[in-house]
């Protein structure tokens, strides 16, 4: 199962062709995608009109939609920021850590084009998917 990033999904919405916007392209209808509910609302709120936003929350809710925190997943990304921090890696997005332990958690691979997952790869053994 994978589970793409707002990264990827912004792109995708924008018609900005990436390496990972075309893997998601060739993936759709092939892979098991699922959508965390973050994401979705950090896709969705960059919408100026009303038609594109339809469109994009119909087209996302075709996924299974996961919800990405809880008291065991909120424990568990504090736990990771802390692990890094020993590291001496500094998350400059608490949204990111969330995603990447999630993904941990549920043995879920990430589609990303975001650069903040690198180290969360490295440190955390974070599976990406390479496009």
């Amino acid at each position: 199962m994978i589970l793409v990033d707002s990264s990827v999904w912004i792109d995708y919405f924008s018609g900005r062709a990436t390496p990972q916007t075309d893997w998601l392209d060739d993936a759709l209808g092939d892979e098991f995608i699922v959508v965390g509910d973050l994401i979705l609302t950090e896709v969705l709120q960059g919408f100026q009109r009303d038609r594109d936003f339809r469109t994009a929350k119909d087209l996302l809710l075709t996924f299974p939609v996961m919800e990405m925190l809880g008291q065991d997943l909120t424990i568990e990304s504090a736990a990771n920021v802390r692990r890094l921090r020993k590291k001496g890696v500094t998350i400059r997005k608490t949204i990111d850590v969330i995603i990447a332990t999630f993904c941990l958690h549920h043995r879920l691979s990430l589609l990303h084009d975001d650069r903040d997952f690198e180290p969360m790869e490295r440190h955390l053994k974070l599976k990406t998917v390479r496009a």
